[in-house]
This record gives C-alpha cells, structure tokens and sequence, in this order.
C-alpha cells in the first residue's frame, strides 16, 4: 500500500514538472514569434537613377527562320556527273520561357525576342547546322497570355519550360528529291520562317506588401524609410507611375518585399488615372497597406474611396488582409485628424512619420504579424 501511494506521488510530481516544462517552452516559442526587423547594414546605392519594377510586359516572340537546302553535283575526277549532293539546312531555334530562381521581374525581357536561324545546307551532302534556342529566364510564378488575353502558360515550378515561338525547319536539298526516274534533280527547299506570336507576361505574385494611397500620401518616403529602395520622393502628385520594390528582413531570415504601387484616384476601375494598371499591380500583393495622409481634411473618405476601388475592380481584391496606417502625424492638424480616423474607421489606426520615423519599428511588427497570421491561414484551409 505504502508503495503504491508513493508511486502516485512521484508519478503526480513528474506530471506537474512536465506541464510546466511545456508551459515555459510554449512561451518561449511565442516570444520567438515576434520577429524584430533588422536594419540594413549596407548603405544605399549612389546610382542616380532609380530602379523601377516590372511585373508586366508585352513581348513578341519570333522562332528563327530555317536554312535553305542547297542545289549541288558532285564532280570527281573519274566522273564529272557523280550526282546531286546537296545538303539540308538546318533548323531554326525556338524562343522558350524557362522560370527561374535567377531574376525577380521583367527588367531584362526586351520587347522583341528573336531565336538564331539554321544555316544553309553546303555541297558534299554537309547539312546546315541547327540554331540554339533562344531561352528567356523568368520569374517562377510567370502567367503567358495570348493576344486574347487567354491563359496559356503557367510557369509555377523552377525550370518549368514554354515554348512561346518555333523556329522553321531546315529546307532540303537536291540530294533528297532523287528518284528511280528524276537522277539529277535541279530543285531545293527554302527553310520557312518561324513562329511570330505576341504575348503578355505577367507575375502572379509581385510582392508581400503592397503600399496603396492617394497620390502624394507619402508612400514613397515610407518605402526609403523601411528598405534600402530609392524611389523618387517629390511633393507633386504621380511621382510614382511605375512599382518600386524594397526588402525588410527580420532577425529569423525571414524576408518580406514592400511594393511602392502608383498613386490611386477615384474612378480608377474605370481607367482613370493609372486606373486598371495600378488595380492589376495592387492585385500581385498579398497584404495590402493603407497610407492615409492625416494632414489631409477628413482623410476617412479617403480609405472610403479606395475600399470602393478595391471592390469595383472585382475579385478578392477588397478581402485581402488590410492594414492601416496615418502618415504625416507631425505636421500642424494631424492629432485632430488621426482621432476621428481611428473613431470612424473599423481597423485599427497605426500613426507613423515616415519622414521623421516615427512608430516605424511598431508598423514593421504589426507587418509581419499580420503576414504569418495570412499564411498560417492558407495552411489551415488547404
């Protein structure tokens, strides 16, 4: 009986060690979880021009054209009609899309992409020599639309291959039409032309986030405050008409690209202003953030507006996770401003100055939660 009871105990006393074991690793794990932003170590890039991003592009793409046969005889010296011996050309190259971890956007695609063509066939039945293929490296995540705007490319994989444009094949020579009857044919094949087909490319993903605001709402600073980016920063409207991209990376490894997108005006659905090519970019983001100007009068209407762009462009635009953010809380009427917003609006306010970096260290935590949060979802449901 006495040994028993003191089995019970030890065993009670184990359980309890081992709870508190869990309950002090579990708190270690969610402290892990707050990931801290590091500041870049390396300083900003001299280059005057910025770097802008490209995650669209129109291209045409041409196969190369094939090799002529040719018309020759052979001639020796104990027989000048030994017969035709011309050769094939050879094949043109094709123009194939390969996906890549090498490259991050379009920056590199030309507009024009043309394979080499085959050479032509020589005497002595020499065929012309084939044409490489010409291979464009693209980001892993490339969509290829036709002409009418149909899908027919998917490039989701690392070194997943399309073959956007065929060379023509190499011509034959004389040699290859002679007959039992037609000895000494005097014909030849000219090689085709390849394909020449028009394309969109376009990146499913640009970004992990997205900077949506009126013009002039300081997104641009915020972008230089947080990365190592240099967009061009002006107090005029549409100083930003093409995506700029920036890298924040956390003590864990973890990196997450912020995207400065074009500044939004009202009826942009209906292709005012940048219109459908700032929704299209704001739609390759995966959490969207809100920089209201709080020195603006009565900013709301402002998110207003742009939550209304957001569901008139269609799809699952309007419910993607949303943050939001008042800019410009230094200046003269901004308090004032900010309190109404944060009453009226539903979400969470965060108040930052990105050009005296203010609460910037609370808006990269509140990023990056909200990111794992958004992921730790699409787990859950796939």
């Amino acid at each position: 009986m006495l040994f028993s009871t003191g089995r019970s105990l030890l065993l009670r006393q184990f359980i309890e060690i081992s709870k508190n074991a869990v309950a002090q690793r579990g708190q270690q794990l969610n402290y892990c979880k707050a990931a801290i932003a590091l500041r870049p170590k390396k300083p900003k890039s001299t280059r005057k021009e910025a770097q802008y991003f490209s995650d669209a592009k129109r291209v045409r793409a041409v196969g190369g054209k094939g090799g002529d046969g040719c018309v020759s005889f052979l001639q020796l010296w104990c027989n000048e009609r030994a017969g035709p011996d011309g050769g094939d050309g050879g094949n043109g190259g094709h123009v194939v899309f390969q996906a890549s971890n090498d490259v991050r956007n379009f920056n590199h695609v030309g507009s024009v992409l043309r394979a080499e063509e085959g050479e032509r066939g020589n005497a002595m039945d020499c065929h012309g020599k084939n044409a490489k293929h010409a291979v464009i490296k693209v980001p892993i995540g490339t969509v290829i639309r036709n002409s009418q705007g149909l899908i027919v490319g998917d490039l989701g994989h690392a070194d997943l291959m399309f073959v956007a444009a065929r060379g023509g094949a190499g011509g034959k020579g004389n040699r290859f039409f002679t007959t039992d009857k037609e000895t000494s044919p005097k014909v030849c094949e000219y090689g085709p032309t390849g394909e020449d087909i028009s394309y969109t490319i376009e990146l499913r993903s640009m970004a992990d986030v997205g900077l949506i605001g009126y013009p002039n709402a300081g997104k641009s600073t915020l972008l230089n405050a947080l990365t190592r980016a240099k967009p061009k920063i002006a107090p005029y409207a549409f100083t930003t008409l093409r995506p700029h991209l920036g890298t924040v990376q956390y003590d864990d490894l973890v990196q997450l690209t912020i995207a400065d997108l074009p500044g939004l005006v009202p009826d942009a659905h209906l292709n005012k202003g940048l219109g459908i090519q700032f929704l299209k970019h704001a739609e390759r983001c995966t959490l969207l953030l809100f920089v209201l100007d709080a020195s603006a009068p009565e900013p709301w209407t402002h998110y207003e507006q742009l939550m209304h762009e957001l569901r008139q462009f269609g799809g699952s635009l309007a419910s993607r996770p949303q943050l939001v953010v008042a800019n410009k809380i230094d200046m003269d009427d901004s308090a004032a401003n900010f309190e109404e917003l944060q009453r009226r609006l539903q979400n969470p306010v965060l108040g930052i100055s990105a050009k005296m970096g203010k609460n910037l260290v609370q808006l990269l935590s509140s990023i990056r939660l909200n990111f794992d949060r958004h992921k730790a979802q699409e787990r859950s449901t796939s």
